[in-house]
């Protein structure tokens, strides 16, 4: 029975750790991953130096938005949608994925991110080197302050950051 009950304690704490870093760049009130099947409308997302265009994005509660993004610029960028408590909370793997070598400011080095577990796959993000396209399909919700930032280290801070208008018909 003891040892039932350690393995069952020992087993949740696993889980909730799993759980809490699982998922570092993704946050509650944020919308959710959407199907490709359900997508209302496709909106181009460019990324360069330090900006994205468009900056203000018009969603509808509850559309499903295909995102295209694509880096048009010389750096390494992220489309990351969330809030500034997410972005900060996603800005430690970010610094250790540089510090470890799985990105440079020009490269994405995948078989590093995989050797390390740090695939940077969340739905709501997509990392891309310079030229380089991705997608996000993303369902929003009904309502909230929600935006997109790049959360390579220093560009989030140097104002590569937009906004969703939210309540607006699409």
């Amino acid at each position: 029975m003891i040892k039932t009950l350690l393995t069952g304690t020992a087993l949740a704490a696993g889980l909730a750790v799993s759980t809490a870093v699982a998922s570092p760049g993704h946050g509650d009130g944020i919308g959710e991953p959407g199907d490709a099947a359900q997508v209302d409308r496709t909106i181009t997302v460019e990324m360069d130096e330090m900006n994205f265009s468009p900056e203000t994005i018009e969603v509808a509660p509850g559309e499903t938005v295909r995102f295209e993004v694509v880096n048009v610029g010389r750096a390494v960028h992220e489309f990351n949608i969330g809030t500034s408590e997410t972005w900060n909370g996603h800005l430690g793997e970010m610094r250790t994925m540089m510090r470890e070598g799985m990105m440079t400011m020009r490269s994405i080095n995948h078989d590093r991110m995989m050797e390390a577990g740090m695939m940077h796959d969340d739905a709501n993000s997509v990392l891309l080197a310079p030229r380089d396209t991705g997608e996000v399909i993303w369902t929003f919700p009904e309502g909230g302050e929600i935006g997109f930032a790049c959360n390579v280290p220093g560009h989030r801070e140097a104002g590569m950051e937009g906004d969703f208008r939210m309540g607006h018909d699409s």
